[in-house]
């Protein structure tokens, strides 16, 4: 954190110091409307505002590792992740819910590629709970088919999608017209973000 401290130590100067920047974070003050809920993986190398260049209150963010959605549990089976959703979609309102993969990504990766994980049992658990299985990631069998992590990260950004769906807040609001999924790769070496295109099914540049 030593790199980043100088800056946090400027930043209220910064604020204060412009007069649009006063009057931006003084309405954030008085509530939040997000454009969208975006999910998203922690890896730290994504960072939604800076690829789209959102400002404080314009994205309600939701990280996990893989960027995974848990299934619907109700209020037999609660947890941080179904609480974000449907404050997002219930109480916030959002009008879209973005389900973002990523290209490198370890816990895909390590999925696919049967790594072990004995040393960290916690990710090694979450990561069987939430992600499909190898085989049905790669969609095919052979040393290509398994190295081709970007193909099997799209593949499980659709499941989620499909796992939202399963959420009756986010169902409902579907159903109505009053809410938008949509699926995103990010690359993390060039920056290009592709969409998921249900008519074509497939990812293509937005």
């Amino acid at each position: 954190m030593q790199s980043l401290i100088p800056h946090v130590r400027n930043f209220p100067s910064h604020v204060s110091g412009r007069a649009e920047e006063r009057e931006s974070f003084g309405k954030l003050a008085q509530g939040q409307a997000p454009e969208a809920l975006f999910i998203t993986c922690s890896d730290a190398r994504v960072v939604p505002a800076v690829f789209t260049g959102a400002r404080p209150g314009q994205l309600f963010e939701l990280r996990t590792a893989g960027n995974a959605v848990p299934p619907y549990g109700g209020q037999a089976h609660p947890s941080g992740e179904a609480a974000t959703i449907e404050y997002a979609v219930s109480v916030l309102r959002v009008p879209e819910v973005v389900v973002c993969g990523h290209s490198h990504c370890g816990a895909v990766g390590a999925r696919v590629r049967g790594d072990d994980l004995a040393a960290v049992p916690a990710v090694a658990g979450w990561l069987e709970a939430q992600l499909a299985a190898p085989a049905e990631l790669a969609a095919g069998s052979g040393e290509e088919a398994q190295a081709d992590v970007a193909a099997a990260v799209q593949r499980h950004v659709r499941a989620q999608l499909a796992r939202l769906r399963g959420y009756p807040c986010v169902a409902e609001r579907e159903a109505a017209g009053q809410l938008r999924l949509r699926g995103w790769f990010y690359a993390i070496d060039t920056g290009l973000v592709l969409e998921h295109q249900p008519h074509a099914d497939a990812f293509l540049p937005l």
